[in-house]
C-alpha cells in the first residue's frame, strides 16, 4: 500500500503525536509499504520534500508552545501528494496539515482515517486565556462532530478517548488502537553506561544520587508545579538518600517553573535539562531511578510506557485512562495530590530490590500489548477495511 500520513508535528519535535507518527511510519516501512509523511516545516518558510517527508511552512504560535499552523491547501504540496498516489490517507492532527489531509482525501477520492490524539478542550486556555472558555469548548466539540463525518474510520488510542468521543455525540465507528512503542530501544540492555555517566556529570548529578525523572513537554497542563512542590516536601523530611529531580523537555511553562524552583530554594536540587533529540531520549530515561508525572491530559501515556520499558518505577497522578497500564503496587504507583506523591516518593526510594524487580517484570508484561507488531496488525486491519470500502 501507499500510505500518506498527515501531521502538524513530527521529529525533531518532541511530543506524543510526533512520536506516534514516527513509529507508525517506521513499522509500515518495515512491513513493505511506501509511506509519505506530510508535516509542518520548522526549518524553512518554503515547501521542502526529501522523497519521504513533505514539509509545509506555517505560522508559529508561541502561545501554543511553538505549534505551527500551516495553510490548509497548497497547490505544489497537492501535486506531490497526487504523484505519490496514496491508497490511504491517515490524518494524525486537527488543524493546518490535518485539514490539508482532508482536502487531499476529498479531491483524490481516497479512503481516509483519523486518529484522535489530543484532547483539544484541555488546551483551549492557551487561546482564550480563561475568557469564553465554555464557548470555546462547545466550539471544539462541534468541530469534532462535523469532522467525524468526513472520514471513513476513526481511531482512538484508548477507551477513555472513545468514551469522550461518544459523550460529545460522535456515532462513527471507532477502533481502539493504542500507539505502538519500540520498547527495545529503552531497555537497560541497550544502555551505554559511559554515556549515562557523562550525562549525569554534565547535569551535576553524583553517581550515588537517586534521580526522580520528569520527561515530556513542559506546559501548564502537565502540572509539573505539583511535582516540584511535593519534591520540596520530600526534602524537608528525613530521607536516607541524596535525591535530585531532573526535568527533561521544554515548553511555555519552563520560566514559570524555574521561578517556582527558585522560590522554594531548589535551584541546586531541580535540574532543567532542556530540549533533547527525540532519537536520544532513551539516554535520559537511563539516568533516572523513578519516573513521575502529574498530568491529567494524557490520551494514553506513552512516556509512562517508555519509562516502564526502561525499568523505571512509575509514579502517576490517578487517571482512569492509565488504569489498564498502571496497577497500584504491581506495575507502578498512583497518587492524588502533593502529600500522596511525597509518600510514593518515599516508597520508591526505600523499595527493596526484590519488590522493585517484581514490579519491573509485571510492567514489562502489561505493556506488551503496545508492541510495534501488535500496533501494526491492528492498524493494518483498519487500512484494509477502508481500502475495500473505497475500491
Amino acid at each position: 500500500m501507499n500510505i500518506a500520513l498527515f501531521t502538524d508535528t513530527y521529529p525533531p519535535e518532541i511530543n506524543g503525536v510526533a512520536t506516534s507518527t514516527f513509529n507508525l511510519r517506521k513499522t509500515l516501512i518495515e512491513h513493505g509499504h511506501r509511506v509519505l509523511v506530510v508535516a509542518t516545516n520548522p526549518f524553512s518558510n518554503e515547501i521542502t520534500f526529501d522523497g519521504d517527508v513533505l514539509r509545509m511552512p506555517g505560522i508559529e504560535l508561541k502561545q501554543m508552545y511553538g505549534y505551527r499552523f500551516s495553510r490548509i491547501y497548497d497547490r505544489k504540496a497537492m501535486e506531490i501528494v497526487a504523484y505519490f498516489k496514496p491508497d490511504i490517507i491517515h490524518v494524525q492532527t486537527d488543524m493546518g496539515v490535518g485539514m490539508f489531509g482532508m482536502v487531499c482525501a476529498s479531491r483524490l477520492h481516497i479512503g481516509s482515517i483519523y486518529t484522535f490524539h489530543t484532547m483539544i478542550e484541555d488546551y483551549a486556555y492557551y487561546v482564550t486565556k480563561g475568557h469564553f472558555d465554555r464557548f470555546a469548548r462547545h466550539s471544539v466539540r462541534w468541530f469534532f462532530r462535523t469532522k467525524s463525518n468526513m472520514f471513513d474510520a476513526m481511531i482512538a488510542p484508548s477507551e477513555k478517548i472513545k468514551d469522550y468521543l461518544r459523550s460529545i455525540n460522535i456515532d462513527s465507528t471507532i477502533d481502539i488502537i493504542p500507539t505502538g512503542i519500540e520498547f527495545s530501544r529503552f531497555s537497560p540492555e541497550k544502555e551505554d553506561k559511559q554515556v549515562t555517566a557523562e550525562i549525569k556529570k554534565k547535569l551535576g548529578i553524583a553517581p550515588d544520587e537517586y534521580v526522580i525523572l520528569s520527561l515530556g513537554r513542559v506546559a501548564k497542563e502537565k502540572s509539573i508545579d505539583l511535582v516540584i512542590r511535593a519534591y520540596k516536601k520530600l526534602l524537608d523530611q528525613d530521607i536516607k538518600k541524596k535525591v535530585k529531580m531532573v526535568i527533561v523537555g521544554w515548553g511555555p511553562a519552563e520560566d514559570e517553573l524555574k521561578e517556582l524552583t527558585a522560590q522554594l530554594g531548589l535551584n541546586k536540587q531541580v535540574i532543567f535539562a532542556g530540549k533533547v533529540d527525540p532519537m536520544e531520549v532513551e539516554k535520559y530515561y537511563h539516568i533516572g531511578d523513578c519516573f513521575v508525572s502529574a498530568s491529567l491530559t494524557e490520551t494514553q501515556g506513552l512516556t509512562f510506557m517508555e519509562a516502564m520499558a526502561a525499568r523505571l518505577l512509575v509514579l502517576a497522578r490517578y487517571d482512569d485512562n492509565l488504569t489498564g497500564t498502571i496497577k497500584e503496587g504491581e506495575t507502578g504507583f498512583f497518587f492524588f495530590d502533593e502529600d500522596g506523591l511525597v509518600e510514593k516518593f518515599k516508597t520508591a526510594i526505600d523499595i527493596d530490590e526484590a519488590r522493585r524487580k517484581r514490579i519491573e517484570n509485571n510492567a514489562l508484561k502489561i505493556i506488551d500489548i503496545y508492541s510495534m507488531e501488535r500496533f501494526y496488525e491492528n492498524i493494518f486491519e483498519v487500512y484494509k477495511r477502508v481500502g475495500k470500502k473505497n475500491w
